[in-house]
């Protein structure tokens, strides 16, 4: 359920956006919601544009929420300007068939892979996730663990990507070390899913390395 019409987000405005901090940070992560409209649409771009701008990696989920959009083609429609904006991308298999129109994964990633993306990481459950680069293409399973709640595990997945890629973005290069990561990820969306609530079932990193151990 969300609370809007309005609420917080709906409000900000490119005034809002500190260009300093977005400046100095390392990485921008944003997802779609804030450009289903105006004004938040327009301050997320310019964000997103700043962070470009001063060399930044942008990350992006298009976290699809059909309810929140006037209809799918105006989801579909902001959700691919988002991607096209981004150079990290992280989506879900109901995402990549939604905005392509393609069931198999592998035909969906090339249809949606732009020159400038350096990574794209989909996500598929139990079956693990899937990655594509502009040099590899590989998949890595999942972990099997009694879920109680799936509500955070997305979330959790882009925080255990985005940790490691911050800590050393040149490990895109490496496959075998990209894979590594996305085992990790993999790690933190699972066990995001073994408490209930999305915030407070996020692991940290001791409890990820614990569990990896055990495996």
């Amino acid at each position: 359920m969300f609370y809007r019409h309005p609420s917080a987000d709906m409000l900000f405005t490119p005034r809002d956006v500190n260009v300093e901090a977005i400046h100095r940070a390392k990485l921008l992560h944003f997802g779609s919601i804030s450009l289903i409209s105006e004004p938040p649409r327009g301050a997320t771009l310019y964000a997103v544009d700043a962070a470009r701008a001063a060399g930044g990696l942008v990350s992006y989920d298009p976290n699809l929420r059909l309810p929140l959009w006037l209809d799918a083609d105006a989801a579909r429609e902001g959700m691919l300007l988002g991607l096209r904006k981004a150079q990290l991308v992280k989506l879900s298999d109901d995402e990549s068939a939604f905005l392509t129109g393609l069931n198999d994964v592998r035909a969906a990633c090339r249809a949606l892979w732009h020159q400038d993306l350096k990574l794209m990481v989909v996500t598929r459950g139990r079956t693990g996730c899937t990655y594509v680069t502009p040099d590899f293409f590989g998949e890595v399973p999942s972990f099997t663990v009694e879920a109680v709640d799936a509500t955070g595990a997305g979330d959790g997945f882009v925080a255990g990507l985005l940790q490691g890629l911050l800590a050393d973005p040149t490990l895109i290069r490496d496959e075998a070390r990209l894979r590594e990561l996305c085992r990790f990820a993999n790690a933190v969306g699972a066990l995001a899913t073994t408490q209930r609530g999305a915030i407070p079932a996020l692991p940290d990193r001791t409890r990820v390395l614990e569990f990896l151990r055990g495996q």
